[in-house]
């Protein structure tokens, strides 16, 4: 029996396409998303242990490392967010009767339920 071809790829094979290399960001952005929602089980965890020990995990989110982390954290989130509202006519076929409903109404009523869950948790956390 012949030996199956293997096509040899450049480690680089995603910096040669702008799509790929923004395919790859993308996907890479998890990462910081994942490592946010484990610090989130850690500060549950700690505050599950007493005051003290949830203080101190508070006093180190003042430090340039933490805020950082968290910027970086909050910019993956929000890039993930607005590349998967844009991709989500690709993904789902809405139709009304007969016609498909146009992409564009897809992403903006996307962007409109974001906007208004997040004007409602802006209310409740601030003004209430």
């Amino acid at each position: 029996m012949p030996k199956p071809y293997v096509r040899k790829m450049a480690a680089g094979w995603w910096l040669k396409k702008r799509a790929y290399f923004y395919f790859m960001l993308r996907e890479l952005t998890v990462v910081f998303i994942a490592a946010y929602c484990v610090l989130l089980l850690v500060m549950l965890w700690l505050l599950k242990q007493g005051p003290y020990e949830f203080d101190t995990l508070l006093d180190h989110f003042a430090s340039p490392w933490a805020v950082g982390f968290h910027f970086i954290a909050l910019v993956a989130a929000l890039y993930h967010a607005f590349t998967w509202f844009n991709l989500a006519p690709q993904g789902i076929a809405v139709r009304l009767g007969e016609e498909k409903v146009p992409g564009v109404v897809i992403v903006a009523s996307n962007y409109a339920l974001w906007l208004i869950v997040s004007a409602l948790l802006i209310w409740l956390v601030v003004v209430r």
